[in-house]
């Protein structure tokens, strides 16, 4: 294919010299002039591993060439990939400056080219920034319909700096948000033969999963470095429990507790959150992302409280009580923490959970709900159809089939769902279906 990359910072450079040996002819183009006669002369105008012999390679055999002229390389290509920075605005908001104008010069060259071209945005930018800002940008200059007149696609990279040549010969994922079939195929097509699993996507998902990754990867980093703080500073060998933590696969290392959901609870993780907080303090050890692990599950439980608010409704039903779905144990379970935040705050509320009775609760169990609900007698209800009958709104926070089996659809109370049902997928589209993080 003959491919135009606009940008030749880390991203595009590395892009633009991978694609050219893949085999696509490659334009790539910058308004540093110094990094244009660079390339031309077969240098690589970033410091990186592999990339200058792969550069000398590729514009050896001319399938790679730059340029600073965007109309030039957008003329003579098929699909442009768009890797221009994006850095942040000193209060932390995405600056976006480049990206509208390169967007601008695109719709401008696209405008006089004519024929089927695919717009890919590699540069990475918050959901929604593609359909909200630049397909407007781009259907104003050009004078047409994204995805009917030219092709909109948005491309995240997962390109460490040190390893970015390898990391795109052997990625991780490729994914593609598409506005349109074809213009994912066109993507899909600039990749082919590359190992890794591809995901196609809506463009606002694809914006998204770059932020869920780097996201993800500083609170890795952060976490392993409190927790070697607080273990260097109580006489333990850190690396030596951080190779024990690895070897959990099943936990760990995994994809448990990685599903957006209701808070968590029960009678081990806020009690051992406490104490190991409450050991760095004593230590002196900053640890701001474990102090804040807690006051964050209880926001999210606010969340849900939030969400009856905002109904106007003041008759609720609530199901599912104990911490985790088969138990009994009341103890710090977010439901029972839920239940008493909407009676104290005069809520008719009514519960049901098919493995709490009252008259079976024994030892701390019982004694965490005489403190926390003593209410909770009152409450009880004894089957789904009471709940029902009372509830203008349904909290759903288990997967007992009884209960999912007799939900309503359509007319009848909200659902405020706090687990992601089953069939939240089909119940979005109704009016009366909330999810809690969906």
């Amino acid at each position: 294919m003959r491919v135009s990359v606009l940008g030749l910072g880390y991203v595009g450079c590395v892009s633009a010299a991978c694609l050219a040996s893949l085999g696509h002819e490659v334009i790539g183009v910058d308004v540093n002039q110094a990094k244009v006669d660079l390339v031309n002369e077969g240098k690589a105008p970033v410091v990186e591993e592999r990339i200058g012999e792969l550069i000398a390679e590729v514009v050896g055999t001319g399938a790679l060439r730059a340029t600073g002229d965007v109309r030039e390389a957008v003329m003579g290509s098929e699909v442009s990939l768009v890797c221009v920075g994006t850095p942040s605005e000193p209060n932390g908001s995405l600056c976006t400056t480049y990206l509208e104008r390169v967007t601008e010069q695109i719709g401008a060259a696209l405008a006089e080219r004519g024929g089927r071209h695919t717009v890919v945005f590699r540069s990475t930018m918050l959901p929604g920034t593609c359909m909200n800002l630049l397909v407007p940008i781009l259907e104003k200059y050009v004078g047409g319909t994204a995805g009917a007149d030219f092709g909109v696609a948005v491309n995240p990279e997962f390109l460490r700096e040190g390893t970015s040549v390898r990391d795109f010969f052997d990625p991780p994922k490729t994914v593609i948000g598409e506005l349109d079939p074809a213009s994912g195929d066109a993507v899909s097509a600039l990749y082919d033969g590359l190992p890794g699993e591809v995901f196609r996507v809506p463009v606002p998902t694809a914006e998204a999963i770059k932020y869920a990754d780097n996201a993800f990867h500083g609170l890795k980093i952060g976490f392993a470095n409190e927790l070697g703080a607080v273990c260097q500073a109580l006489g333990v060998d850190s690396h030596q429990v951080m190779d024990v933590f690895l070897a959990d696969r099943k936990l760990n290392i995994s994809p448990a507790y990685l599903r957006p959901g209701f808070a968590f609870g029960g009678s081990c993780l806020p009690k051992d959150l406490r104490s190991l907080v409450y050991a760095a303090q004593r230590a002196d050890v900053s640890v701001p992302i474990l102090t804040h692990v807690l006051p964050s599950n209880s926001a999210h439980l606010q969340r849900a409280v939030d969400l009856v608010e905002r109904t106007g409704k003041r008759r609720v039903g609530l199901f599912g009580l104990s911490f985790k779905p088969g138990t009994d144990d009341l103890r710090e379970s977010p439901l029972v923490e839920l239940a008493e935040r909407l009676f104290g705050k005069g809520y008719d509320l009514k519960i049901y959970d098919a493995n709490v009775s009252l008259s079976r609760l024994i030892g701390a169990n019982r004694e965490y709900i005489e403190n926390r609900l003593p209410h909770l007698a009152q409450l009880l209800a004894d089957s789904v159809d009471e709940v029902l009958e009372h509830a203008e709104v349904c909290l759903v926070g288990t997967g007992d089939p009884a209960v999912l089996a007799a939900l309503p659809h359509g007319d009848g109370p909200v659902i405020v769902d706090l687990i992601r049902i089953p069939d939240a997928e089909a119940r979005r589209a109704e009016p009366g279906y909330v999810g809690l993080a969906w």
